[in-house]
């Protein structure tokens, strides 16, 4: 099993009053496996995806990687965990602006430690892969929606992660860019093996997955990550 949560809660403080955004989640993510969490707005999909990568503490319950508790690291081993393990695909594609394609795909890789002659020939070959082999010089704000997440793909690839969190990776996207993501993440999930956990509102784009979980009110209502 690649990553298994038992009991996990997130609580929230609000003033006098205690908000639990996750409640007793357990789920099972298998090597290779692409899951996709829906829910309706305030379900907690994205309290989950935050918790599972370190950067939301759970209030309780227990996170393991590959059979290794991680949920009480520190900061800077979730930090180094972060950047061995997970790669990250947002809504709002969280490109740097100044940097080039390129620049941003290989921003990870710099900040790993990967020795600095292999970076960009890594990076040519990833963005060779999402088909924008002829726009590795192109900064963000050249570049269209939907080819501003394909290096933001790209660059979630670049250390080579187990798992890919994504959280709404098509939101801001219109039907026929959203497929053309949708497709990409499918077909390197498929030929790398990656697993991918994708947050989702969209009823199309959850039927991408092998594996569905399905929140309300920060409890998992069907299904737990496994097929």
């Amino acid at each position: 099993m690649l990553l298994a949560t038992r009991g996990l809660g997130k609580r929230y403080a609000r003033g006098r009053v205690a908000v639990d955004a996750l409640q007793d989640v357990g789920v099972d993510i298998e090597e290779g496996a692409f899951v996709t969490v829906t829910g309706p707005s305030g379900s907690g999909k994205t309290t989950l995806l935050l918790t599972l990568a370190g950067l939301l503490r759970p209030s309780a319950g227990e996170i393991h990687f590959r059979g290794e508790p991680v949920q009480e690291l520190s900061d800077a081993a979730w930090a180094a965990f972060r950047r061995k393990h997970l790669g990250f695909v947002m809504q709002n594609f969280s490109l740097v602006p100044y940097l080039t394609a390129l620049e941003n795909v290989m921003l990870p890789m710099t900040l790993a430690g990967t020795p600095s002659a292999e970076r960009e020939p890594r990076a040519r070959v990833l963005l060779d892969r999402v088909e924008l082999g002829d726009r590795m010089e192109h900064l963000p704000r050249e570049l269209s929606a939907g080819q501003q997440q394909r290096v933001a793909i790209a660059r979630a690839l670049a250390n080579n992660p187990a798992l890919i969190l994504a959280d709404e990776p098509t939101g801001n996207l219109d039907p026929a860019l959203a497929d053309d993501v949708l497709a990409l993440l499918k077909k390197l999930n498929e030929e790398d093996g990656t697993a991918i956990l994708m947050v989702t509102h969209s009823p199309r784009a959850a039927e991408v997955g092998t594996a569905r979980i399905h929140l309300e009110a920060g409890r998992i209502v069907s299904g737990n990550g496994t097929a």
